[in-house]
């Protein structure tokens, strides 16, 4: 498998794949060596994973290195993510035992009743690219605290890094084949599913995770799917400082160029403050240095994939044949590697691709509305379900529309933000299940019920 520098559109590593016969014997150690790491009490555990961490830290500047290699996130992007990942290592050492503990229910007569909380086994947690640490640690790290082995399958376009979990996580005191890489495209995630695996995790685009849902109908194990959004934004027209707002909500579009599922990928504005939100936000994301992501100043790098500038330039056509209006950017950008312009549409509407389809990319539209309930009525008109996002000085009015739509996240003045203490989870082709919060320490658990005859 050749590894691509979006930057400039080069090979710069070749890495040989996996293929059925290595897949399934990858499976046969996990599944061997599942049932020792289970049988390791729960706080070594845990200070493996702390020990991880703490050599993530060490290696910071490598690591964040090779993620801007193979992905293209600017380089002081790539460390952001590395630090700012840390948080679900400190909530696994925060309430990791809490959660896993055996519960004493109750006693009914002279019965004990308990509950325990059994790893699920053999984990397959196929990843994304565009936040290898944030979404893989949600799924690996929980998964090996409950006491699973994983079978890891990177994204294609970010293999170096799975890799250096790997490495770090056995040189942190992990057996080896507790933790196995499934190194290849979609035909070895297909052979890693039609192995004897206990539960899937997994993240990236409706359209995968619907067909991975189809290839495991059958096995009757947990599915978990984290995938894409369409997540919108309103401003109200009772912002005093729109120019922060602007400013607040450009970064929550444009940040890792859009490639976030939960980037702000659609903006609602009260035709109020329409105008004076648009100078500001135009004139923010025209202040975004574009350039090689390995410079410390550069904040708009290369789109990761190579087919994705030409998606894009094809939602702006359509905008524009639709009687949108371009502020800013708008082409495929001219330099070496997948880069496209920072985008900004205006004079949008639903009919158009770029406020119904995700974009996973540096393209906002901007719809002025005349009313929240305006507003309300175009937040919801969406196949996903992942975060909303209100702008206002009141809090009341802001929950009130907020309460109406069914996502799993809502954010008050805030957006594109996600924290281990909460659920992170989907609604309609967003996804099913949670990862991080208490349920997302349980989800790699199936409880066990005892029922203790004590006496007469």
């Amino acid at each position: 498998m050749e590894l691509i520098n979006p930057a400039n559109g080069r090979v710069f590593k070749e890495i040989q794949e996996d293929n059925a016969n290595s897949v399934a014997e990858k499976i046969r150690l996990l599944k061997k060596h599942q049932k020792i790491w289970a049988g390791v009490p729960l706080n070594e555990r845990l200070a493996v994973i702390s020990r991880f961490g703490e050599l993530v830290r060490q290696n910071k500047e490598q690591l964040a290195e090779t993620l801007t290699r193979e992905t293209g996130k600017p380089i002081q992007q790539s460390r952001n993510e590395i630090t700012g990942a840390h948080n679900r290592i400190e909530h696994l050492e925060n309430q990791a035992e809490k959660w896993l503990a055996e519960e004493r229910v109750s006693t009914e007569g002279t019965t004990l009743e308990l509950i325990r909380y059994e790893p699920l086994g053999v984990v397959a947690n196929i990843s994304a690219w565009n936040f290898p640490y944030n979404v893989g640690y949600n799924v690996f790290l929980y998964a090996l605290a409950a006491g699973n082995a994983v079978a890891y399958k990177p994204s294609e376009l970010a293999l170096l890094t799975g890799l250096s979990f790997q490495a770090l996580l056995e040189e942190a005191g992990l057996p080896k084949h507790t933790f196995e890489v499934f190194i290849g495209g979609a035909e070895v995630g297909s052979q890693l599913l039609d192995n004897d695996i206990d539960g899937c995790f997994f993240t990236g685009s409706y359209a995968t995770g619907k067909q991975i849902a189809s290839q495991l109908a059958g096995k009757m194990i947990p599915l978990q799917l984290e995938l894409g959004g369409k997540d919108p934004l309103y401003i109200m027209d009772d912002i005093k400082d729109l120019e922060q707002a602007a400013k607040n909500a450009a970064e929550g579009a444009f940040y890792n160029n859009g490639q976030s599922c939960c980037a702000v990928e659609r903006i609602y504005v009260h035709e109020k403050v329409y105008d004076e939100f648009l100078g500001h936000f135009v004139e923010e994301v025209n202040s975004y240095p574009m350039g090689d992501p390995m410079e410390g100043s550069t904040y708009i790098g290369p789109l990761t994939r190579k087919q994705q500038p030409a998606y894009l330039l094809s939602q702006v056509k359509d905008a524009l044949q639709k009687g949108a209006k371009v502020l800013c950017g708008g082409s495929i950008s001219r330099r070496e590697g997948f880069y496209f312009e920072p985008t900004v549409i205006a004079m949008v509407n639903h009919e158009m691709d770029v406020m119904k389809e995700e974009s996973f990319g540096p393209i906002i539209g901007i719809q002025k509305v005349k009313d929240d309930e305006e507003a309300a009525k175009w937040m919801a008109d969406t196949s996903y379900g992942l975060t909303a996002a209100v702008f206002s000085e009141d809090q009341e009015r802001a929950l009130r529309l907020l309460e109406g739509l069914n996502v799993g996240t809502v954010y008050w003045n805030c957006c594109d933000r996600v924290s281990p203490n909460l659920p992170w989870s989907g609604r309609k082709n967003s996804g099913v299940g949670s990862t991080l919060s208490y349920q997302g320490i349980r989800a790699f658990t199936q409880p066990k019920a005892y029922q203790l005859k004590l006496g007469d």
